[in-house]
């Protein structure tokens, strides 16, 4: 801990983004947080140390505005389940004071201590298919259950359901954000952010008020596999954030894996391509876990049930009771890959109309999927 810390003082700093390199610059240049908020912009200006952008923000009547939010931001940790936790502090996660380019300080709501648990990142598609979806939750809810705690980044399909997933287990589920913690975004995740907040943690490294900005997502990428012992990707296109995470993870050298998918589906050409710079294929929960036990710090506790993943028996035991007749037949006919309608009535010799009511009803029961120009597939 750098001498005289002052956490007031370092809030204000944060107010203009400074990062850990930059700190230790200050620390040698001013001696102290607060001698650095005392000194004079001619002082900075000397040191060399900020940013044009950050000089902005910082000098003249704008260093009273950054003292007034950080007064702000200690208010904020006066609530309960609400702190700051720098890293000159114990508590702060080990796996992430040792990444490149580590967060200085991160806003924290929820339990800290989730925060020190062994962790799995589990990321994809903001547009994923509903296969997609449910393997992201089966996953999750494994992991978690197994006592690895879920860490995400609270977006739309796969984040969200991988933090649903990991809230049904023992170890529960961590979501970085690329926001201030005073607002949960996107606004269709309210509900769920302030589970997690309740039950996990909600994490960021950004100052209170920040609202989303598109290159605050690949630098809240590099804390979530930070955080983790391995990024599992689920879904993901050629061009994804989740890819960006996926390529940290590797060099912070931290394992990745990928569920592979249909060549046709363009979410899960990222994933093969993973797995082609060397991920691990991944096919159930339990495969992660039994390749990443060796590395974790200690050994954890499952609660519940060992696999919450239904064995192919089980499966179509409970496909049968729920179906009718016409319906599994003609999902006898409906793979994982697209299939037209056309294509059914020639395998399947049924009448058009009987096709349309059973896929219908396939689709209401979870069985398949409806892409675009008329095409099904099979998503159990």
């Amino acid at each position: 801990m750098p001498s005289a810390f002052d956490l007031a003082s370092l809030l204000t700093l944060h107010q203009i983004h400074i990062d850990f390199e930059q700190l230790d610059k200050v620390t040698t240049y001013f001696g102290s947080f607060q001698n650095a908020v005392q000194a004079s912009d001619a002082d900075w200006q000397a040191s060399q140390i900020l940013r044009p952008s950050q000089q902005k923000a910082f000098f003249g009547e704008q260093r009273d505005f950054c003292l007034q939010r950080a007064d702000e931001a200690l208010i904020w940790c006066e609530q309960d389940a609400q702190t700051w936790l720098t890293i000159y502090d114990e508590a702060f996660p080990e796996n992430l004071k040792n990444i490149d380019k580590p967060p200085p300080i991160l806003g924290v709501r929820g339990d800290v201590e989730w925060l020190k648990q062994p962790q799995i990142a589990v990321v994809g598609s903001r547009h994923a298919s509903q296969s997609g979806l449910a393997i992201a939750q089966d996953f999750a809810k494994y992991l978690s259950t197994q006592g690895l705690t879920i860490t995400s980044g609270l977006a739309l399909g796969i984040d969200a359901m991988a933090h649903q997933g990991g809230l049904l287990g023992a170890g529960k589920t961590i979501a970085v954000v690329a926001t201030g913690l005073d607002r949960i975004y996107p606004a269709a995740n309210q509900h769920l952010g302030r589970q997690i907040a309740s039950e996990g943690a909600m994490v960021s490294e950004f100052p209170l008020g920040v609202q989303p900005k598109a290159f605050h997502f690949p630098q809240r990428n590099r804390i979530i596999s930070g955080l983790s012992v391995g990024t599992l990707v689920v879904e993901a296109a050629l061009k994804s954030g989740s890819l960006i995470t996926a390529r940290t993870a590797m060099e912070q050298g931290r394992e990745v894996f990928a569920v592979p998918g249909s060549i046709h589906n363009p979410q899960a050409k990222g994933c093969h391509q993973l797995i082609k710079q060397g991920a691990k294929l991944v096919e159930s929960g339990q495969d992660i876990f039994e390749e990443i036990v060796d590395v974790l710090p200690f050994e954890l506790s499952p609660a519940g049930e060992k696999n919450v993943l239904s064995s192919p028996k089980s499966s179509q035991e409970k496909m049968s009771a729920s179906l009718k007749t016409s319906s599994q037949k003609l999902l006898e006919w409906v793979e994982f890959e697209p299939i037209s309608l056309d294509e059914l009535a020639v395998l399947s010799k049924m009448p058009v109309s009987q096709i349309q009511a059973d896929l219908m009803m396939l689709e209401l029961s979870g069985h398949i999927e409806k892409l675009s120009a008329g095409r099904w597939r099979r998503i159990k």
